[in-house]
């Protein structure tokens, strides 16, 4: 018998085929669908699972910008602190009296102006420097950035964080005979002694305290010290020096704080030819006003 020849390609598939086919096809990509979508959920519980509360952010400061420094004065506030202005010609003591800008890269941050005015024997100095304190740490406010920087100037003029109770006297020995001691005895606005002359019975004087300031400058008050009444925190310092054999300077600075600023207000003053140091009582007196107006004027 003659076989039948295979012709390729007249083979068709019957209608049960199709239908097996169909049906394995459609489980495959039924569950390959479902093994993808199941994974979505499973990773977004773990990313929420890993997710903690959010950290608390510290209150930014109570100011944004400054104010403009040389124009913050009085005129009549400049000439009492300037009195060797007067003297001058019209267009000099109008320039010393303007000021000079110091130069900053942000206004916003940090700025500054000084004053001079010289006169026959003595020149007065006045610098102004403002700053705004930002901190870069979100857990850290402004203002206690801001305290920490005006504790580094603190440290720095060597006056103690907090205020100390003056030593208590002790009574003197009931066989020791009356003397007198040098020990406390107070000295003028100028930071000098008056001279004592030790006798044998006489205890040797105390040594002068070589910090910034005044001699025994617990006799009168007018020792660096804290402030009250002044922002929320602030320092007095008073340096007494000498240039030249004829020639005192004294320079007083005021330091306050408010929230997240900082002024700064020196004063100095320098006589020639006499023999007379600056009065610390008057400096300091007008260097406390003149940061007091500055006060004022940041709560407007």
């Amino acid at each position: 018998m003659q076989r039948k020849r295979y012709a390729p390609g007249r083979t068709r598939p019957t209608a049960r085929t199709a239908v097996v086919l169909t049906s394995v096809l459609g489980l495959g990509l039924g569950l390959g669908l479902t093994g993808c979508s199941s994974g979505a959920p499973a990773d977004d519980i773990a990313v929420d699972a890993k997710a903690g509360p959010a950290a608390p952010v510290a209150p930014p400061g109570r100011y944004r910008t400054l104010f403009e420094p040389c124009g913050a004065i009085p005129q009549a506030a400049l000439k009492d602190l300037l009195p060797g202005a007067a003297a001058l010609p019209d267009t000099e003591r109008a320039k010393a009296y303007r000021g000079i800008a110091a130069v900053t890269y942000d206004t916003d941050r940090r700025v500054g102006c000084t004053w001079r005015a010289d006169g026959p024997d003595t020149s007065h100095r006045l610098t102004l420097d403002i700053e705004r304190v930002v901190s870069y740490d979100t857990t850290v406010s402004d203002a206690d950035r801001a305290q920490e920087v005006f504790t580094g100037k603190q440290i720095g003029a060597g006056i103690p964080l907090a205020p100390t109770a003056p030593p208590t006297p002790t009574a003197p020995a009931t066989t020791a005979p009356a003397t007198t001691s040098p020990v406390g005895t107070p000295f003028s606005a100028q930071g000098k002694n008056p001279a004592a002359k030790p006798t044998a019975t006489t205890a040797a004087p105390t040594p002068t305290p070589t910090g910034s300031g005044s001699p025994d400058p617990a006799s009168t008050g007018l020792e660096p010290r804290l402030l009250d009444g002044l922002g929320d925190i602030a320092f007095l310092d008073d340096v007494l020096g000498k240039v030249g054999a004829n020639v005192h300077q004294r320079s007083v600075s005021v330091v306050f704080r408010t929230s997240n600023v900082i002024v700064t207000v020196s004063y100095r003053e320098q006589s020639t030819g006499s023999g007379e140091a600056p009065d610390s009582r008057e400096l300091q007196e007008k260097a406390r006003n003149l940061a007091r107006l500055l006060a004022d004027r940041l709560e407007e």
